[in-house]
């Protein structure tokens, strides 16, 4: 029960947390000790409350995610995992994650409190608004990135990185809208219902303007964001950045990928690498070379 409990949580989603380090990294705090155990307990705090929605979905799509390939099998569908259990721990684990962000800051309380509310209300409506539920996902990305600026005394973060942050994250969950689109066919509807209001072409065009617009608010942070060295080493990272979303976009269309944004993390060795070395640019043109 406890290990069918723990892949309810889905701990290999918890990377999705890694936006609220952001503020953290761009403004030059990562070394700084203080800011930096911070962040990480805001990163902690955002998985537990991450994963009490994940079982709350799972909870309200049980009947959905057994129509699904995969989902089919994940323990609330497949009964493997107790429908009161999996609500109990969903409301401990809500509650307790809520109570220790207000004791860290009551910022980020708030911050944790508002994802919280956006996510009841897309699994219980917003989900089945076209064009609002890849908004409201999206909203929860950036509120990761608000979330790590909440933690620590912020000097040079730009409101830049929340532009390319959300477009990034829509960007991801333009993917995976396809990738059910194209995995489940005209059975798609059966799964998620708003997945009828949406065909390949509208994603296709979305995602176009969607990939422009990451890759131009970069670079424009890049040498337009006060905060940002005068010498504009940071422009020599946007390279990284198109080829990741090359990369990605390559996986979606060719490979038919992009389900699981996770997964391609954990597993696509092109795309870990160019985000490696992306980072390792980004601390030379921040900490060594500003």
């Amino acid at each position: 029960m406890l290990l069918a409990l723990l892949q309810t949580m889905r701990p290999r989603q918890w990377p999705k947390n890694g936006f609220v380090f952001a503020a953290v990294f761009f403004d030059r705090k990562l070394l700084d000790v203080s800011s930096f155990l911070h962040t990480l307990a805001a990163f902690a705090l955002l998985c537990l409350m991450s994963s009490a929605v994940y079982i709350m979905n799972d909870l309200a799509d049980i009947e959905s995610d057994r129509q699904h390939p995969t989902k089919r099998l994940r323990p609330l569908p497949a009964g493997r995992l107790n429908v009161n259990v999996a609500r109990g721990a969903a409301i401990l684990i809500a509650l307790g994650s809520l109570f220790a962000g207000f004791f860290l800051s009551w910022k980020f309380g708030l911050v944790l409190l508002g994802y919280l509310l956006i996510q009841i209300a897309y699994t219980f409506w917003l989900k089945r608004v076209v064009l609002l539920d890849v908004t409201v996902i999206t909203a929860g990305f950036i509120l990761r990135i608000a979330a790590g600026v909440t933690v620590i005394d912020v000097q040079r973060f730009s409101p830049w990185l929340y532009v390319f942050g959300g477009f990034l994250a829509l960007f991801l969950v333009l993917g995976k809208r396809r990738h059910e689109l194209a995995l489940l066919g005209e059975e798609a509807h059966n799964h998620r219902a708003i997945l009828k209001e949406y065909n390949l072409d509208l994603i296709d065009r979305m995602l176009g303007t969607v990939t422009t617009s990451a890759i131009v608010s970069y670079s424009l942070y890049t040498f337009l964001a006060e905060g940002v060295p005068e010498n504009h080493a940071m422009m020599l990272t946007i390279p990284f950045v198109i080829f990741a979303i090359f990369r990605y976009m390559y996986l979606i269309h060719v490979r038919q990928e992009g389900g699981a944004p996770e997964e391609i993390l954990l597993r696509d060795r092109p795309v870990q690498v160019s985000i490696a070395l992306w980072a390792v640019m980004v601390y030379l043109a921040l900490y060594v070379l500003a």
